[in-house]
């Protein structure tokens, strides 16, 4: 094979290449086309329902935020809600929802802190999410705190952002300050991008039992968990009769040098208890 032979193929595999991700391309187009501009729409509708009448009915909803340090943050949410759809470009579509939950400080810890460092740490993570932390404080004479109580006040933004777009072909979420300090994040493809999803979506913002986060398995995944799990156990079964057993070699191996001991005590006591044959005689030779 010549040089020009060589070049061909390699030309070849190339525009292959390439026409695989002219393909894959034209797919992701179709696919936000056809499916997540529409969905992005609908989601928005959809959105629009779901915060008007949460914010008509004001129902109690409750978030807990564990803090290194202190403990649970609680907050009850606003119902503040501010909904948005932006058109970042022909091609790119994006959702944003921003409300808000107070801190319920009533229902939260009052906490004691000593030390200079531990208030520092804390107080940072305080500042970090913006929220008030120091109640009452004492400072030693070079002015640094040495002792403050900590309780939590302030409020808690919440926001969720979804973005579409076709060069990518799927929907991303990300959730903030919703289960911790923090965002999370979610995609979803364009045939998942439904109203399924959207219940899901709205049951994890009204912080009810939601499936959003838990990922479906498929059945031979399941099988192998379960084989995998019985695996397992059989396999924690076995090491514990093994190590029961040299146990109790290790309990028979340390009992033989007492038995041993225990037997030769009783032969030297009885060898010194019982007389001699020669003893025996001189008391047959002494009898008169």
């Amino acid at each position: 094979m010549g040089l020009l032979d060589d070049l061909e193929q390699e030309s070849q595999r190339r525009k292959a290449s390439l026409g695989d991700a002219d393909r894959l391309k034209l797919e992701r187009e179709e696919a936000f086309k056809t499916r997540l501009e529409p969905g992005m729409q609908a989601f928005h509708e959809y959105l629009l329902k779901l915060t008007t009448n949460l914010a008509f009915l004001k129902p109690r909803i409750q978030i807990r935020h564990d803090i290194p340090g202190y403990g649970a943050v609680v907050a009850i949410i606003d119902h503040d809600y501010e909904l948005r759809a932006n058109t970042i470009s022909p091609t790119s579509k994006e959702i944003v929802l921003n409300f808000s939950a107070t801190v319920a400080t009533d229902e939260c810890p009052t906490v004691q802190v000593q030390g200079a460092p531990k208030i520092r740490n804390l107080n940072s993570f305080f500042q970090k999410v913006r929220l008030a932390g120091i109640a009452e404080f004492k400072k030693d004479d070079a002015g640094e705190m040495i002792a403050a109580t900590f309780r939590a006040r302030g409020r808690i933004p919440l926001n969720m952002t979804v973005n579409a777009d076709a060069d990518s072909g799927i929907a991303k979420l990300s959730f903030t300050n919703f289960d911790s300090m923090g965002a999370v994040a979610k995609t979803a493809t364009a045939a998942q991008f439904n109203e399924q999803l959207f219940d899901d979506v709205a049951r994890f913002i009204a912080r009810e039992d939601s499936t959003l986060f838990r990922e479906a398995l498929s059945d031979d995944f399941r099988k192998q968990l379960a084989q995998k799990v019985q695996h397992e156990q059989l396999k924690r079964k076995w090491e514990s009769k093994i190590a029961q057993q040299q146990q109790d070699d290790q309990d028979k191996d340390k009992g033989k040098p007492a038995a041993k001991a225990k037997v030769d005590q009783a032969v030297k006591d009885g060898a010194e208890k019982a007389p001699s044959l020669v003893d025996r005689m001189k008391g047959l030779f002494g009898k008169k």
